[in-house]
């Protein structure tokens, strides 16, 4: 009896089963694809990614942490890459560190290796600053949490007179 209720079900009250004809089916498939690709289309015209998600200003190329950075390391390099013509020093958790341009230093024989001050280093060649913690630096480390960085950057022929400054934070784990 119940195989009896299923086959009827199966059939249809009258036998027959009514279904799309393939010119419909092909219209429906035709608007979903085109809504598809509209979607992404859209989609990849807003999203933000790389520089622009960073809201860096224009004179800075790049930040390393990144901004808002999740997981970084207790002694993690920071590194902020400015344009051609300018330098900056760096505060970090309200800590001014000292900067040392690789001008200033000594100049190695061949085969020495040079003992890099602890203190940030600015690269005139690349306008770089980078900062590692480590023991015996101002900031030997960083704490765990939330940490803040600014950097106060101006153009090397206008002085430290017209800096500006650009600050973000990182998350330590």
């Amino acid at each position: 009896m119940a195989a009896e209720g299923v086959n009827r079900c199966m059939r249809g009250n009258n036998g027959t089963v009514k279904r799309p004809s393939p010119a419909a089916k092909r219209k429906i498939a035709a608007l979903a694809v085109g809504l598809g690709l509209a979607l992404i289309v859209v989609g990849l015209n807003e999203s933000v990614t790389g520089r622009a998600a960073q809201r860096l200003p224009d004179q800075i190329q790049s930040i390393n942490p990144v901004r808002n950075a999740a997981q970084a390391q207790r002694q993690e390099k920071i590194e902020i890459d400015l344009i051609d013509g300018y330098t900056g020093v760096l505060v970090v958790n309200n800590v001014e560190l000292d900067v040392v341009s690789l001008d200033a230093l000594p100049v190695a024989k061949p085969g020495q290796q040079v003992s890099l001050p602890l203190a940030v280093i600015f690269e005139p060649g690349n306008n770089t600053l980078s900062f590692q913690p480590t023991e015996g630096a101002l900031v030997e480390n960083y704490n765990t949490g939330i940490n803040t960085v600014t950097v106060r950057y101006w153009k090397i022929v206008d002085g430290q007179s017209a800096s500006r400054s650009f600050t973000w934070q990182f998350n330590v784990i």
